[in-house]
């Protein structure tokens, strides 16, 4: 067999091998992320949100773990598959083979890069819409429980009136809102609250509205079957605020970044949360490169498990690392961007510098 070939067929059978890896760690990441926040859902059941709608919630937000869990799959998944070939000296053999390091580098970096590329994919175009399902469903379910009304739901602004949403359904559907209206001088002129709306176009249609008027006597309560809102809020950017900003797609967010800034609130969470999305196949490939790192450096002769805690290990590191250098460099002044490109810099440099020492 030419040697051409043979590299082939030995990028063929380690690509199986470490794709294989990585989505079976990946899928019990998943489980055992789902399993606990079904046991702390438990004390949030009640008369209105029973069993089953836990159950639900957690299936409609498995889309979203996946692409969470992406990174710390690659990381662990990649350790595991190098691991034992290592241990069965297949890598001994495929360097052997005429593999250079660079080339056997890039043969465990193709089948990372098409996890996160499918876990972007199903954070683009999946997670967003079975996140805010799931969201929604909670929230109605639980609106008339006192003990948890309210505790879900977003706020937004528009010019000078503050508006919160218990519950965003797609189609333009929303329940339990709430309007409190500041006048020029940035004093109290109304709340109104309404116990569904409906948009129509250009404004929404409340349903079922109270409206408390701020005089100088007092306070005035009126009630109306129905009352129009005219605003530039639009259902599509109360879905945005009623899901955190890592399940929302990276084609809305910089869009939303625009739009809270205009209404001169911060978006720094929602540009951070946006490049974390954009660099994240770079950063499940600088993760496998610290994975070889470990299998052909200080843990060459360790056993599996000892390789796998410290897989563990280096995937809360790095998740410490995300959530410290984005909040801090923001504090900086600095771009989401920059804030994120940190992270990424930080583990291609740590698995090269251990990778090149032992070659």
């Amino acid at each position: 067999m030419a040697k051409g070939a043979r590299v082939k067929q030995l990028d063929r059978y380690l690509l199986e091998t470490l794709l294989w890896s990585i989505v079976g760690v990946l899928g019990v990441l998943v489980i055992l992320d789902g399993l606990s926040d079904l046991i702390d859902g438990l004390g949030d059941l009640s008369d209105t949100y029973g069993f089953s709608d836990l159950l639900i919630y957690i299936a409609l937000t498995l889309p979203r773990r996946v692409e969470e869990f992406v990174p710390y799959a690659t990381l662990i998944g990649a350790l595991f598959g190098l691991g034992r070939l290592a241990s069965s000296s297949e890598l001994t053999i495929i360097r052997s083979a005429g593999v250079s390091m660079p080339r056997l580098a890039w043969m465990a970096v193709k089948p990372a890069l098409i996890v996160a590329l499918a876990g972007f994919g199903v954070g683009e175009y999946v997670a967003p819409v079975s996140e805010q399902i799931a969201v929604s469903q909670r929230a109605l379910a639980q609106r008339d429980d006192p003990n948890l009304a309210g505790r879900y739901g977003a706020w937004n602004r528009d010019g000078g009136t503050f508006v919160h949403v218990d519950a965003v359904q797609r189609g333009g559907l929303i329940f339990g809102v709430t309007l409190i209206e500041f006048d020029e001088s940035g004093a109290l002129a109304r709340s109104v609250a309404a116990d569904r709306g409906t948009f129509q176009g250009d404004r929404w249609l409340l349903e079922g509205v109270a409206t408390t008027e701020m005089t100088a006597s007092g306070t005035q309560v009126s009630r109306q079957t129905t009352r129009e809102w005219v605003s530039g809020i639009t259902p599509n950017l109360l879905t945005l605020d009623t899901v955190k900003p890592e399940s929302l797609p990276a084609s809305q967010l910089w869009g939303y970044a625009d739009y809270l800034r205009s209404q001169g609130l911060l978006a720094n969470d929602i540009e951070l949360a946006f490049w974390n999305k954009v660099l994240q196949p770079l950063s499940c490939a600088g993760l496998v490169i610290l994975a070889m790192s470990f299998i052909f450096g200080p843990l060459r002769e360790t056993n599996m498990s000892s390789r796998i805690f410290v897989g563990v290990l280096a995937g809360v590191v790095f998740r410490i690392s995300q959530d410290f250098f984005g909040p801090v460099t923001l504090l900086m002044g600095m771009s989401g961007g920059v804030a994120a490109l940190l992270t990424v810099i930080l583990c291609w440099s740590v698995g090269l510098v251990l990778l090149l020492r032992k070659q």
